[in-house]
C-alpha cells in the first residue's frame, strides 16, 4: 500500500544550449534604428558614431514641446499629491 515515485527527468534535453553560453555569445549583426535594416556590427558601430556626433537634437514643433511640458507636469503633481 505504498506509494512509489515514478523517476523524472531534471535535466534539459542534450542539445539545449545553455544560457551562460547565449550570455557569451558575439552579436555579428543587428538592425539599423532609423529603418530597421539589418547591418553587420562594423556599420552598426558606425550608424551609432555618426547619430551621436550629430550637432543639433532633432527639433519638436512647438505644440509638441508644450504638451511634454504639460505631462510631465501632470506627472510631478500626481507624484506629490495623494489623490
Amino acid at each position: 500500500m505504498g506509494w512509489v515515485a515514478q523517476p523524472t527527468l531534471a535535466l534539459p534535453p542534450p542539445d539545449d544550449v545553455p544560457e551562460e553560453v547565449w550570455r557569451t555569445e558575439i552579436i555579428t549583426e543587428a538592425r539599423s534604428p532609423i529603418d530597421g535594416e539589418l547591418l553587420t556590427a562594423a556599420e552598426y558601430a558606425q550608424l551609432k558614431a555618426e547619430l551621436a556626433q550629430r550637432s543639433t537634437p532633432p527639433e519638436l514643433a512647438t505644440e509638441i514641446q508644450q504638451t511634454v511640458f504639460i505631462l510631465k507636469l501632470v506627472d510631478l503633481w500626481q507624484t506629490l499629491t495623494p489623490f
